[in-house]
């Protein structure tokens, strides 16, 4: 269903679309959602599946791309199979570092990473 040159678009659409915010790859990227390493993916790999688990979590993914965005993220199908095809390719996953992630989206994820760190130094003052 889709190929290697699509898990190589998959990789740089993973960062720059801003999934990397929230998801992990090979521990570069947020914690608040789940790892979408190839080691946790069902093999063989199920697109709908996959799109199908999105599903499940759209409201929450929705709210915070609204929170951290300003705006939901918008992918085409092209755009979604690629990144399945990222998230189901150890090998190029092996190639993912934070060198791919946009400055723009490594910005949010600072930002994030400081909110958060403020967050549970409130945490300790309550």
């Amino acid at each position: 269903m889709t190929g290697r040159s699509d898990a190589a678009k998959g990789r740089m659409l993973f960062a720059s679309k801003g999934c990397v915010v929230c998801h992990s790859v090979n521990g570069v990227g947020g914690e608040d959602a789940p790892p979408l390493d190839a080691e946790f993916m069902d093999l063989p790999m199920n697109a709908v599946e996959f799109a199908a688990r999105m599903w499940a979590g759209a409201e929450a993914m929705v709210e915070l791309q609204r929170d951290e965005f300003g705006d939901v993220v918008n992918l085409n199908g092209a755009e979604l199979a690629a990144i399945i095809a990222f998230a189901h390719d150890a090998d190029e996953q092996a190639k993912f570092s934070t060198a791919d992630i946009p400055d723009k989206v490594g910005k949010m994820m600072d930002h994030m990473e400081q909110e958060g760190a403020h967050d549970d130094m409130q945490d300790d003052h309550d």
